[in-house]
């Protein structure tokens, strides 16, 4: 995530290209989310935007069983979190 933060929005999704985890994928897909948010609803330019924050919250959590000997069970808890990336308007 802070590969990509202060950079232009071209640089990041260059940036966000070419890395092999699977989250870059989802990154790059949320920032060109943005940036058609930002040309949309704020009548903003993508030429001039650049990402000024991207952080990771907790999302819900599932909670799932795993059956054990002699009729036990434990608890898995499967986890997720909540991608945000705020782009802003460089000042000329």
């Amino acid at each position: 995530m802070e590969l990509v933060k202060g950079k232009p929005v071209k640089e990041a999704m260059a940036i966000l290209s070419v890395l092999p985890q699977k989250g870059a994928f989802l990154l790059k897909k949320l920032l060109k989310s943005a940036v058609a948010n930002a040309e949309n609803n704020y009548d903003l330019k993508a030429d001039n935007l650049y990402v000024f924050r991207v952080f990771a919250d907790t999302g819900p959590t599932l909670p799932r069983y795993l059956p054990r000997a002699r009729g036990r069970a434990d608890r898995i808890r499967k986890r997720s979190s909540h991608l945000t990336i705020v782009v802003k308007e460089r000042e000329e």
